[in-house]
């Protein structure tokens, strides 16, 4: 879903497992799929860790808790990885998720947020553990993440970190912009620039 990204401020889903790989995020069987239908996608984010093969809910599985909520996940580190399956990030953006916050993101899955309005926060594993920490000590501990600013800041302890993004891909967020619609709003400096560009 396209939406501009300015300052976000919210209560998280931890998830503190490493290695979280594609497969795990959207199951493999979900890419036959013949639909882009997000709430398809997000009702099955982290299918087989939500609900047992007869299709009942794994009551302890924390999108399952509802002491837990917001629109910012928080994972471990070498979240993403696996394949490149762009069904992942999709299932991510359909559950309602627009930041993920890792250590760590596997480049392909980080591009593939990034494509689909859902923005990938990296930070040091120090601020990554204060954060599980803060959750795990107060379910409605709240993070605001400053695209403008590039700042991502723990509201329970006031600690801040940078983060980095893509000069392109933050201009993207900030305006509500796929790369179509960057190209669409670019068209008469393109036509301006092949002119002054051909040679006869």
């Amino acid at each position: 879903m396209k939406q501009k990204f300015d300052v976000i401020t919210s209560t998280c889903v931890p998830l503190p497992l490493e290695n979280v790989d594609t497969d795990q995020i959207i199951p493999a069987r979900f890419l036959k799929a013949t639909t882009r239908e997000e709430r398809f996608f997000g009702d099955n984010l982290f299918r087989d860790w939500r609900y047992r093969p007869d299709g009942t809910v794994v009551e302890d599985f924390v999108l399952n808790d509802p002491a837990y909520g917001g629109c910012i996940l928080v994972a471990g580190r070498n979240f993403g990885s696996g394949s490149s399956r762009e069904h992942a990030a999709w299932a991510i953006a359909g559950y309602g998720f627009r930041v993920v916050i890792s250590s760590a993101i596997a480049d392909i899955h980080r591009n593939n947020e990034l494509n689909n309005f859902v923005l990938p926060v990296v930070v040091s594993d120090a601020f990554l553990q204060e954060l599980f920490a803060s959750i795990k000590a107060d379910a409605k501990t709240e993070v605001r993440v400053d695209l403008p600013a590039q700042t991502v800041t723990n509201l329970a302890t006031g600690h801040s970190e940078h983060f980095d993004i893509n000069g392109y891909k933050k201009y993207c967020l900030m305006n509500g912009l796929d790369d179509i619609d960057f190209l669409v709003q670019n068209h008469d400096k393109t036509i301006e620039w092949e002119h002054e560009n051909t040679i006869c």
